[in-house]
């Protein structure tokens, strides 16, 4: 999924159209969702309801939003929006480099 914003949508239009050929772009107005951009030969998901959580999930699935923001672009609370998450499989921790180290630090500070 494309994320842009609408400063940057005017700058550049030519390149949200083409990467809505491919999937739809998401619109931000500020940190909100606005607008969604599809070519004209992809369907829309039938109700609002359904694509706001759906267009969050994905951008937080791929590293476009944290967690609290894709959280406020579902329009989910945060606990609804991580059950969400949850059906669909997504992992709400991603386990990294610094994940062992963070662990550690965390246990020191609990141990004090």
């Amino acid at each position: 999924m494309y994320a842009t914003n609408v400063r940057n949508l005017k700058k550049n239009p030519s390149l949200a159209l083409r990467q809505a050929i491919e999937e739809p772009v998401l619109i931000l107005k500020g940190n909100e969702p606005d607008s969604v951009l599809m070519h004209l030969d992809k369907s829309l998901i039938n109700t609002v309801e359904s694509l706001r959580p759906a267009l969050a999930s994905v951008l937080f699935r791929d590293g476009v939003l944290s967690l609290g923001a894709a959280a406020k672009v579902s329009g989910l609370h945060l606990s609804d929006f991580i059950q969400h998450l949850d059906e669909l499989e997504i992992e709400i921790v991603k386990i990294d480099e610094t994940t062992d180290k963070e662990a550690q630090d965390v246990s020191a500070w609990l141990k004090s």
